[in-house]
């Protein structure tokens, strides 16, 4: 147990699978907001606090699921001498949605959509709270996947996991707005996808990538991407110094 504790790996993969969820809930979060909206404001963190928490149990049962199924290695089906197992199947088709999920949302930001659309508002308290889980549980599929791809310990997955849903009921707001004032932080996560389905597709195919590689891009990448955002801070300020001595 304190080995595993004090194992570097161990730390990296729950930091970066942390941070990979926090961030791909955003969208999430949005929807969340709008359905909670419905709602008088006295009751609408309650609404959120509840849904999520019901939300909660449902991604850690999905997540339960997935992980059994991708650890049945017996082959059920061979083809030109390549035999395919549950596992090859479920890592395989994970890997392939979010590669589509990482590609059609950065499509999405970079040529933006013109698709808004208003629903009428739930009937009931009890509605808002039933949509919320539905919603976290659609939404959270590709997270859900990635964290099967990121590490195969599920203490690890499932610790992530219930981080980003205490974020999301404590910090939703700051969340949303710094992800708002910095669009590549998610095009940096939704990159991330595609690296993460990549690797999953390869698994599948039993070639396996050793994860410590996918750490490595990330965590190089995250580096990258802060000193990009300190730079911009950096001149910000000067410019609003240089506008206040004119």
């Amino acid at each position: 147990m304190i080995e595993y504790l004090l194992d570097p790996q161990t730390w990296m993969a729950l930091l970066t699978l942390t941070v990979l969820e926090i961030v791909l809930g955003i969208d999430n979060l949005v929807f969340l907001a709008i359905v909670s909206n419905r709602l008088p404001k006295e009751k609408q963190a309650a609404a959120r606090r509840i849904g999520l928490s019901a939300a909660l149990i449902l991604r850690v049962g999905l997540l339960l699921a997935l992980t059994w199924i991708a650890q049945a290695t017996t082959p059920i089906i061979t083809i030109a001498d390549f035999p395919i197992s549950w596992r090859d199947i479920i890592l395989g088709v994970g890997g392939l949605y979010l590669v589509y999920k990482g590609v059609m949302e950065i499509h999405e930001a970079v040529e933006g959509s013109d698709a808004h659309g208003e629903s009428k508002p739930p009937a009931s308290f009890a509605s808002v709270i039933t949509q919320i889980m539905i919603l976290d549980l659609v939404f959270s599929l590709d997270s859900i996947i990635t964290a099967v791809g990121m590490t195969n310990n599920r203490p690890v997955m499932i610790t992530a996991i219930v981080i980003a849903i205490l974020v999301m009921m404590f910090a939703a707001g700051a969340v949303s707005g710094f992800i708002n004032k910095h669009p590549t932080v998610k095009m940096l996560a939704l990159a991330f996808l595609i690296l993460v389905g990549t690797a999953l597709i390869a698994d599948g195919a039993h070639f396996h990538i050793p994860r410590a590689y996918l750490y490595f891009a990330i965590a190089f990448s995250i580096g990258v991407e802060a000193l990009n955002l300190w730079r911009h801070a950096r001149h910000e300020r000067r410019m609003a110094a240089k506008a206040a001595g004119n």
